[in-house]
């Protein structure tokens, strides 16, 4: 038997209706049921990941205690450091993805689990957002975000307020044309030095975060190249700029605009105070750039700015084509080496961790077609809207859209809400949306460490709402 089923290779659905079409699907391959439960003991998992976090620090904390009094010079505790890395979001995946070809193996043999790794997954997307993530957060690419996004805050005196603006608003935007994980990298880099670095309250840092998640989200949708639920649909339904600029890019700006303004306003007696805050000049890392060059950095010349966005442009426009990106990523890494003097280390750690995740994700979401499918074949269109938005929190939302191209004769209207709803919903969780895993990596320290995935879901709800709203309009 082919491992994993296509869907086509199950038998019709049920007239009995869904439960019993899934029921039916479970009986022609029992393992479905599994490669779904540890898919949902994944995302439990993800869940539960902020507690790991707390119980490795008060390990850690009881360690130190017991080395103080004992007169020894404390060190990092075992179980404090396994504990931290059960809570690190972007390992989650992985570490059931191991579970799952474990269970593979012995159902259907290494040969048939070791093939669905290697052959039967495409980690074109993982390896996409870890190549433009790095791209993203190098500092000539940093700076000039900065510069362009400034000027808007101009508008506003430079003042934090104004940043926070241009940043939730603006930046998100900028997700349609530089691809949504790369204007997560910028917005969540700026955000931490103009905005989270000024220790708001914690109600406001959740509604920044959740309110950047679904922006974002929505913001990659003016055209039809740069978000990757629009990309998984945008050849096989013959989609281009013009169509979602019409259907979906002009709702989702009026969505972010209104979000955006609505939580400005709740919040506008914490802004007084954040105001008084002189404004930042830059987004410099004095630490990381000191070490780079051994000492300070000359300024970014315009021409460096202009090889790294060209960079930039070739991996998007070859984001379909893994072996060109990635060849393109090593050219850069020795202009990098080459121009030393303007730049700070390129970061890697959060790329790799943030790929890592997805590869998780792509290779158990790669195993939950069986009922993805015949699930979004079931609603109705307004149904279908919603079903997509609940299920993108629980799935990447470009695993939703691509399970809807292998669903038959979807109307046009149904492909407009299946897609609606995952860029609805992408901002949800740090699961919904491929660039989440990235925006939580750069901020999670002004978090202690750990999103809490309640939270975000709170703080993201109302935003959601709006783009909801609007995008059905």
């Amino acid at each position: 038997m082919t491992f994993p089923l296509p869907v086509d290779a199950y038998p019709p659905p049920s007239s009995a209706g869904l439960v019993a079409t899934l029921g039916d699907r479970v009986a022609f391959e029992p393992f479905n049921a599994v490669a779904t439960g540890v898919f949902a003991l994944a995302v439990v998992h993800t869940f539960a990941a902020a507690k790991f976090t707390e119980r490795a620090h008060h390990v850690q904390r009881a360690h130190e205690a017991r080395a103080r009094a004992a007169g020894v010079a404390p060190t990092p505790h075992v179980w404090a450091e396994l504990l931290h890395f059960f809570g690190e979001v972007e390992v989650v995946f992985g570490l059931w993805a191991v579970v799952l070809l474990a269970a593979a193996s012995v159902y259907h043999g290494w040969d048939a689990a070791t093939s669905y790794v290697d052959e039967g997954v495409n980690y074109r997307e993982p390896l996409f957002v870890v190549v433009i993530m790095a791209l993203a957060s190098t500092r000539p690419v940093v700076l000039f975000a900065e510069s362009a996004l400034r000027r808007v805050a101009s508008l506003g005196g430079g003042m934090p307020a104004a940043w926070w603006l241009s940043i939730v608003s603006v930046g998100p935007l900028l997700g349609s044309f530089i691809t949504e994980p790369a204007a997560m990298t910028i917005s969540a880099l700026l955000l931490g030095r103009q905005f989270f670095d000024l220790q708001p309250s914690r109600a406001l840092r959740y509604a920044t975060l959740g309110l950047l998640f679904v922006n974002v989200s929505i913001g990659g949708t003016l055209t039809h190249f740069a978000a990757p639920p629009v990309l998984m649909v945008a050849r096989p339904w013959a989609w281009d700029s013009s169509f979602m600029v019409l259907r979906f890019g002009w709702r989702a700006v009026i969505a972010i605009l209104i979000s955006t303004i609505g939580c400005f306003v709740v919040f506008r007696r914490e802004w007084r105070t954040l105001n008084k805050h002189p404004p930042v000049r830059d987004v410099e890392r004095p630490d990381e750039d000191a070490a780079s060059a051994g000492g300070s950095l000359l300024p970014v010349p315009g021409w460096v700015i202009a090889v790294h966005i060209a960079f930039i442009a070739w991996t998007v426009l070859n984001a379909h084509h893994p072996a060109l990106f990635l060849g393109g990523f090593l050219f850069f890494l020795g202009f990098v080496r080459a121009t030393a003097a303007y730049q700070s280390f390129v970061a890697l750690r959060a790329p790799l961790l943030v790929g890592f995740f997805l590869g998780g994700l792509v290779i158990h979401g790669g195993l939950q077609a069986w009922w993805i499918a015949p699930t979004l074949a079931a609603l109705s269109e307004q149904t279908l809207f919603l079903g997509a938005t609940v299920l993108t929190a629980f799935n990447d939302n470009a695993l939703v859209t691509y399970l809807a191209t292998l669903v038959p004769n979807l109307s046009e209207s149904m492909k407009v809400a299946v897609v609606g709803g995952a860029v609805t919903g992408g901002g949800l969780t740090i699961i919904a949306n491929a660039p989440n895993p990235a925006g939580q990596a750069l901020l999670s320290r002004f978090f202690d460490g750990a999103v809490n995935p309640l939270g975000l879901f709170v703080a993201a709800l109302p935003p959601t709402l709006i783009a909801a709203a609007i995008l059905r309009l």
